[in-house]
């Protein structure tokens, strides 16, 4: 049966592309994921990554590709069942260092060095722990490593032998050798003990590594019981800046400061920032960037510590040598990120999120004048990615519609020119719907954006079945790049409407706190009121709608239809409703102790907010709920609550659970079914 459902699969991802007029679910498969678009030294050359999907093999790999600044080459450099990640170039341009797991499935990943004018790859590294980032010394002789520390109880064990277990999770492909042996307790001391993909958190952190290329000497550079992250070399090679959260218990907050540390071992560290603010927050993945003279370090600074993922991250700069920094963007009120230096130092490229797009601006790095320089014109038309830039100003990035998948572009003289066109082909062959800006007004007033995605066969005057997506976060937004989900429902009939309530971001700290501790209130009436709008220009039949949401998309949907029982169906994935069972059980503790305080402290606000549950007899929704079994995000109990809840009151509903997955799933076999089950619970619940 499974040779059968293999071969299947592979004729359907063969076929699709060539017969398909619209989007269907396998074709999840051709759309390449494109990522980090890194110059070379001398700008004639960008680096980056492509994931690819194998439907028959079950399996995704990402591999690195190269391109010309001119566009007239472009290919693949890496190849085999072993994906790589972090490109970038050395000093001189010659080599190319990646992070890689070539050995045992179970290895640390490490450093890898390709010479480009010709010979394979060589490991550079041989670390006891995992390598996440790194970063090339201006001279091309060092590399600085961000090193995971080894679990301590790895050390001195043969492969099957029975070991105590310091608190890391155990994955499903680390099981004893011996299966009559019983797993080791797990020991849990810290304040903050999960965290999804890593599962329970020991005593080990990530620390700095000097490693010498040619001899491979490595030697510690920063440790102790925190983390050091996102490293980043001054140009004249004397000293490191980097990010690093400490004090008496780092897991109680999000202080995240830079530092810098001497290019040497023993090196003096200086702590630069010391506002309680997060500066450089890991999850932004942005690192300092030091200005081309090494004298100045430009870096990202949050807001208001108890507003977590509601505020917003501005561009400051801090003198290396230390003094108070300089906020560049006071007034601005949008999170800014991937930060470079241009113009020879007078100015910062940086990204800036805005209503439903990302721009690319330039900073005066003096007055902190913004100018936008996208080339989108400053039309709701793309959305920006990650880039990169030389001091020179040339520079390389990321850019999607929502017709084109993200893909590498040069900036040339204000204009974008495509560097890969790795979906081209494939989007040549499928009919796309159409994608409208759109505005509505909820019950309270509040004027709220978003998008309307309609079926490529529209025919303009007719009410289609309509589905309300809802996006994750809730501090996110659904912006102008292509979504695959929004073109695969519309492929299947229906509208597709995509908004951005109060909670998201990308129009200021007060629009996306006015949820703060107040979930499933504003953020319904917002969404609601898209319906009405769409329903009022006769677009949207309101006698077909259906809603559904992965994440806090999914904890949305189950308070809209515990508010309103107009939607025929629901799917809602990875969600929680019953708030107190997150709490001790998820890995978003300091958000609580922010934003709801302590259950026992502020009942009222804990048990306001789990209505949905609480309250799940209004739900008449047929709801389908779905996760994985080690989401450790928004555990998948809290989809099996709600499962048994309607269950309990006969509104008919089903729990799909993915073994092994996390909070987002990622094998294919599973994301294609969560499609078609996704599509086919619409289907079976709507009016003919």
């Amino acid at each position: 049966m499974k040779t059968i459902y293999t071969a299947l699969l592979a004729a359907l991802a063969w076929l699709a592309p060539a017969q398909a007029a619209t989007l269907q679910p396998q074709d999840f498969a051709a759309i390449a994921d494109v990522t980090g678009p890194r110059l070379s030294p001398s700008g004639e050359q960008v680096i980056y990554t492509v994931g690819s999907t194998d439907l028959a093999k079950d399996k995704s790999v990402t591999h690195l590709w190269i391109a010309s600044w001119n566009g007239k080459d472009n290919h693949q450099l890496t190849f085999g069942d072993r994906g790589e990640s972090n490109p970038a170039f050395s000093p001189d341009g010659t080599q190319l260092a990646f992070i890689a797991n070539r050995g045992k499935s179970d290895d640390p990943s490490q450093v890898w060095i390709m010479d480009l004018r010709g010979g394979e790859a060589h490991q550079a590294s041989h670390c006891e722990g995992d390598i996440s980032d790194f970063d090339w010394s201006p001279d091309g002789r060092r590399l600085v490593l961000v090193v995971a520390d080894p679990d301590p109880a790895d050390k001195d064990q043969k492969p099957g032998d029975n070991k105590p277990d310091s608190g890391t999770a155990r994955s499903k492909n680390d099981e004893d050798d011996d299966d009559d042996a019983a797993d080791p307790p797990i020991v849990i001391m810290r304040y903050q003990f999960k965290q999804d993909i890593e599962g329970y958190l020991g005593a080990q952190h990530t620390h700095l590594a000097l490693l010498t290329l040619g001899s491979g000497e490595l030697a510690a550079l920063t440790a102790g019981d925190y983390d050091d992250l996102l490293p980043a070399w001054s140009p004249d090679g004397k000293n490191i800046a980097f990010v690093s959260k400490r004090g008496v218990d780092p897991d109680r907050n999000d202080n995240w400061d830079v530092y810098v540390v001497e290019a040497k071992v023993g090196g003096q560290q200086r702590q630069l920032t010391t506002s309680p603010e997060s500066d450089l927050l890991p999850d932004w993945e942005t690192h300092p960037a030091w200005s081309p003279d090494s004298r100045r370090i430009a870096y990202l600074h949050g807001s208001d510590p108890k507003l977590i993922e509601y505020g917003t991250h501005g561009l400051a700069v801090i003198d290396a040598a230390g003094g108070k920094p300089q906020l560049l963007t006071p007034n601005l009120d949008r999170n800014v990120s991937a930060v470079h230096w241009i113009d020879q130092g007078r100015a910062i490229a940086a990204i800036v999120e805005q209503d439903r797009q990302s721009q690319l601006v330039s900073i005066d790095a003096r007055s902190g004048k913004l100018t936008a320089i996208s080339g989108d014109g400053g039309t709701v038309g793309q959305t920006i990615g990650d880039f990169d830039a030389l001091p020179s100003g040339r520079i390389a990035m990321l850019a999607s519609t929502p017709a084109t998948p993200f893909e590498v572009y040069a900036l040339d003289h204000g204009k974008r020119r495509p560097l890969s066109r790795q979906t081209e082909d494939f989007l040549a062959g499928v009919q796309l719907g159409r994608v409208e800006a759109i505005s509505s007004r909820s019950a309270d007033g509040n004027e709220v954006h978003g998008f309307v995605t309609y079926p490529p066969d529209y025919v303009a005057g007719k009410a289609y079945p309509a589905l309300l997506l809802l996006h994750g976060g809730p501090a996110s937004q659904f912006d102008a790049a292509f979504g695959f989900d929004w073109q695969l429902f519309a492929a299947n009939g229906y509208v597709v409407i995509t908004v951005n309530p109060r909670g998201s971001t990308g129009r200021g700290t007060g629009y996306a706190s006015a949820i703060y501790a107040d979930w499933g209130n504003k953020d319904v009436s917002d969404v609601l009121g898209a319906v009405d709008a769409m329903v009022r220009r006769g677009i949207a039949d309101p006698a077909r709608l259906v809603v559904g949401g992965w994440s806090y998309g999914g904890m949305l949907t189950n308070y809209t239809i515990a508010s309103d029982t107009r939607f025929k169906a629901a799917v809602s994935g990875a969600s929680i409703s019953n708030i107190l069972a997150g709490y001790g059980t998820d890995q978003y503790i300091r958000d609580y102790d922010y934003e709801l305080g302590k259950p026992w402290e502020h009942p009222d606000v804990w048990m306001r907010i789990s209505y949905p549950f609480l309250h799940a007899d209004r739900i008449k929704t047929p709801t389908l709920f779905m996760g994985g079994s080690e989401d450790y995000n928004v555990p998948v109990q809290n989809v099996q609550q709600m499962y048994q809840a309607l269950q309990s009151l006969h509104v008919p509903t089903e729990l799909v659970i993915y073994p092994g997955q996390h909070h987002g799933l990622d094998q294919p076999s599973y994301l294609l079914d969560r499609w078609q089950r996704w599509l086919g619970w619409y289907h079976e619940h709507l009016p003919g």
